[in-house]
């Protein structure tokens, strides 16, 4: 829940030109939906593309404060963000819902960024395969092989978010190779990329990872 309309212009403005010559990697960036709209503005002409940070698993109806993934197409987005940490921890996410969310960004044409990562308590008992392993299936049920070379997953270890703990390269890796191994097993793809928190609303901090 981070910057407003002029606030995301004003981010864009400074970071276009510092990833300009970066062509190794695909950029997306989510900002909140109030800012969708000036961010798509903002990245036009870039290589930047724009994604939702959440959306319904709904088309349309009686969901007060939802967004469909109709309506992140029609402001700009070719991207959204689907069962990430905080939804999951705050919010009742639960891997029915994302899976649902998941299958519905497909339909429309939406990349689906998938979230999974173990808490502490989890990590500290040793169910963190166990955990990926639940969220990995429990999110990609009855998704077609076609499909998933169009998804995004992002491994999030919840427990160093915040907490002075670090997920060292090393654990990283590790998690990493248990969800191609899931990922070959299934659907015999897979797909490697950084989901980036705190550390994108810098601007120049964000240009130095992207172009690390």
């Amino acid at each position: 829940m981070h910057k407003t309309q002029g606030e995301a212009r004003a981010y864009f403005s400074t970071l276009a030109p510092l990833i300009a010559g970066s062509t190794h990697c695909k950029i997306i960036i989510a900002p909140p939906f109030t800012a969708l709209t000036a961010a798509v503005e903002a990245a036009h002409g870039t290589a930047i593309s724009i994604s939702g940070q959440n959306m319904c698993g709904e088309t349309e109806g009686a969901f007060t404060g939802e967004v469909s993934a109709a309506m992140l197409i029609d402001a700009g987005c070719s991207a959204v963000i689907i069962g990430h940490s905080e939804r999951r921890q705050f919010l009742g996410e639960t891997d029915e819902r994302v899976n649902k969310q998941i299958k519905a960004a497909l339909a429309a044409g939406l990349m689906p960024i998938l979230c999974v990562g173990e808490t502490l308590a989890e990590r500290e008992d040793g169910k963190t395969e166990e955990i990926l392993n639940r969220q990995f299936c429990g999110g990609m049920a009855a998704v077609a092989g076609t499909d998933f070379s169009r998804i995004i997953l992002a491994y999030e270890p919840v427990w160093a978010i915040g907490t002075g703990r670090t997920a060292t390269p090393e654990i990283a890796a590790e998690a990493h190779r248990f969800l191609r191994q899931r990922a070959a097993e299934v659907f015999t793809a897979e797909r490697a990329g950084a989901l980036v928190g705190g550390a994108s609303l810098n601007a120049e901090v964000f240009a130095s990872i992207v172009n690390f």
